[in-house]
C-alpha cells in the first residue's frame, strides 16, 4: 500500500468549557487533547489501514507525550517526530462563540513544531513517501513552505501523488508568502480538498460553479469540495458526484474536515469506488463531530462502514 506522509504542526488542544468571545477573561478549560490538523489527518489515515507518517516535533513535556502516545496507538509512523529539549509542544486554545464560530490562540511558530530539523529520520520518511498531503495551515513560515514544496516536487518526480487541503484559519492568513505558496502547491496537486469558500480561493473566477473546470484545466486530477452539513461534491474530467452529510449531533467540529480528507485520500489511493470513498469519508467527518476533542471520534474502516450502512448507505 502507498505510504502517505504529512508534515506540520502537532499541538495540544485546550478547550473552553463555556461559549463566549475569545479569552479576555478567566474561563474553565478542558484538555489537553491531541491535535494539529496534520496529526489528525495522519491518525485517521492510519486508522483506515493506510501506512501514514508525520514529520514534526514536540517538546520534551507531557503535551508531547500525550500526542505521541495517541499517534503511535493509532498506527502513525512517528520516527520523523523530533523531541525538542528546548521548546515546548505547540498548543491551541479554542473557544466557541454563540454563532458556532471559533476563536483560537495558537503557539506554533515559537514551539517545537515551529521548525523542522534536517535529520536522517526525516529524510528517510520523505524518501519513502508515495503520497504527500499538504495542509495550508502548515504553510506557516518560509521554511515550512519551502520544505512542503520540495517534498511535493520529490514525490511527483518519482511518480507519486500530492493532495492539498487549504485548511486555513484566520489566525494564519497573514503568514508571509502564504497565497503564493498555496498557488505553487496547487500546481503540483493531484487531489484538491477545499472546504466551503476555499474552492475559489486560488481561482481567477469567484463563481463556485465555474471553479472546478478552471482547476481541472490547471492539471488537478480530482476535486472534493467539502461543504459541511451540505455534504461533499466530487469533480473530475468525466463526472460530478454528490454525497449528503450524515445526520450527527455536533459536539465539536474541530478535526472533522481532516478526518474526512484522510479517509478519502486513503481510499482514493486504493482505487476505491468514488461514491463509496466519499460516503465513508462523510462517515468519518460525522463520527468526528460527535466527540469532544479533535481525535476522539476517529474510527477504523470497519466502524466507518458500519456507521454508513446503519444510515442506509450502499458501500461497494
Amino acid at each position: 500500500m502507498q505510504k502517505i506522509v504529512v508534515m506540520g504542526e502537532i499541538l495540544a488542544e485546550i478547550m473552553a468549557d463555556t461559549i463566549g468571545a475569545g479569552f479576555t477573561e478567566p474561563v474553565a478549560l478542558t484538555g489537553p487533547f491531541p491535535s494539529g490538523a496534520p496529526a489528525i489527518f495522519a491518525a485517521q489515515a492510519a486508522r483506515t489501514g493506510q501506512p501514514a507518517a508525520i514529520v514534526s516535533a514536540v517538546g520534551d513535556d507531557d503535551f508531547g507525550r500525550v500526542n505521541l502516545d495517541r499517534l503511535r496507538r493509532d498506527g502513525v509512523d512517528c520516527s520523523a517526530v523530533r523531541v525538542d529539549p528546548d521548546r515546548p509542544t505547540g498548543s491551541a486554545f479554542v473557544r466557541y462563540r454563540a454563532d458556532g464560530g471559533r476563536d483560537f490562540v495558537f503557539n506554533i511558530r515559537h514551539s517545537a513544531c515551529g521548525t523542522i530539523s534536517d535529520t536522517p529520520a526525516v529524510q528517510a520518511v520523505l524518501d519513502a513517501a508515495d503520497h504527500l498531503h499538504v495542509m495550508g495551515s502548515s504553510l506557516s513560515s518560509p521554511d515550512f513552505i519551502a520544505r512542503n514544496i520540495a517534498a511535493a516536487e520529490a514525490v511527483k518526480s518519482r511518480g507519486g501523488t500530492v493532495s492539498f487541503d487549504p485548511n486555513l484559519r484566520k489566525e494564519v492568513l497573514d503568514a508571509p508568502g502564504l497565497k503564493d505558496a498555496m498557488a505553487h502547491v496547487l500546481g503540483l496537486t493531484d487531489l484538491f480538498l477545499p472546504s466551503g469558500a476555499e474552492l475559489t480561493l486560488l481561482t481567477r473566477t469567484d463563481d463556485p460553479a465555474a471553479a472546478p473546470d478552471e482547476l481541472l484545466d490547471r492539471g488537478i486530477r480530482a476535486i472534493v469540495h467539502k461543504r459541511g452539513a451540505d455534504g461533499a461534491r466530487y469533480h473530475d474530467r468525466t463526472s460530478t458526484i454528490d454525497v449528503p452529510a450524515f445526520p450527527a449531533t455536533e459536539i465539536d467540529p474541530t478535526g472533522a474536515g481532516d478526518c474526512f480528507g484522510a479517509a478519502f485520500v486513503a481510499l482514493w489511493l486504493r482505487g476505491t469506488d468514488t461514491r463509496s470513498a466519499l460516503t465513508l469519508a462523510a462517515a468519518a467527518g460525522a463520527c468526528a463531530v460527535q466527540h469532544r476533542g479533535p481525535m476522539e471520534g476517529i474510527k477504523d474502516l470497519d466502524a466507518l462502514r458500519a456507521f454508513a450502512t446503519s444510515h442506509g448507505a450502499d458501500i461497494r
